[in-house]
């Protein structure tokens, strides 16, 4: 079942996405060859714990971490770990905060050191078809909109996107319909309405599409080990427009 969220409940979740956003933050300034992902994630729980707030991911399904934690060739859901970011390493730290119910989910991929070229270039290609895929995100267009615009964005500049891993409804629980891929076809799909939150997350690949999962039963990693780039926003359809939850370039 798809809802359209309460003002009330927007509120909270604006609230717990300053937090996440503080922490995001926080977090792109400890990024640097030496550290580990599980330093990371006892950060992540502590300054969620300092606000109020728990990591809605922790426990869920038996997830075991506070954070999502993909380095280079994992898609996502990698697991926090003692082994040291190298200089050349991309890293995606995704999470969800829980303030007083309210939910907010974003991932960011960081840049470890100093990164190649094309690494950059993944980076920036991600980054820019999360921002085309929100702009689809407009009361009246259909989720095939959002996916159309990020897959003929990022498939024009030579990358893939991941067609195992969706978008999705958030709130109150972290995943709630409507699944939002980042792929299809124009004016195809569920039409969007004024109230409804979703995650828009495109995983963008520097070679195949294909995944293969860990023995973790969590981890997604791509089938060919070729690096792999994620950026997430957490975004309520206005009659406005898109209103970003997680902003991180907001005052």
């Amino acid at each position: 079942m798809i809802t359209r969220k309460s003002k009330r409940e927007l509120e909270q979740m604006q609230q717990a996405g300053d937090i996440l956003v503080a922490c995001h933050k926080e977090i792109a300034k400890m990024i640097k060859p030496g550290i580990t992902t599980l330093e990371i994630d006892a950060f992540a729980e502590k300054f969620m714990a300092e606000h109020g707030a728990t990591p809605e991911q922790k426990g869920y399904n038996g997830y075991p971490y506070a954070i999502c934690a993909s380095v280079n060739d994992e898609i996502c859901h990698g697991f926090p770990n003692n082994e040291p970011l190298k200089d050349g390493d991309i890293v995606t730290i995704d999470m969800v905060v829980n303030l007083n119910g309210g939910l907010a989910d974003s991932a960011w991929t960081y840049a470890v050191g100093n990164i190649d070229a094309v690494g950059k270039r993944l980076m920036d290609v991600t980054k820019t078809a999360l921002y085309k895929g929100i702009e689809q995100a407009q009361a009246g267009n259909r989720i095939g909109d959002i996916g159309h615009a990020i897959q003929t964005y990022a498939e024009g500049e030579g990358f893939s996107v991941v067609r195992d891993f969706t978008g999705h409804g958030i709130g109150p629980t972290i995943h709630e319909d409507p699944h939002v891929p980042h792929y299809g076809l124009p004016n195809k799909g569920l039409r969007l309405k004024e109230g409804m939150v979703i995650t828009i997350e495109p995983m963008i690949n520097e070679g195949t599409w294909e995944s293969q999962m860990d023995d973790n039963g969590w981890t997604a990693r791509t089938i060919d080990q070729g690096r792999s780039a994620q950026y997430e926003h957490q975004i309520v359809i206005t009659k406005e427009g898109p209103l970003i939850i997680t902003d991180q370039d907001k005052e």
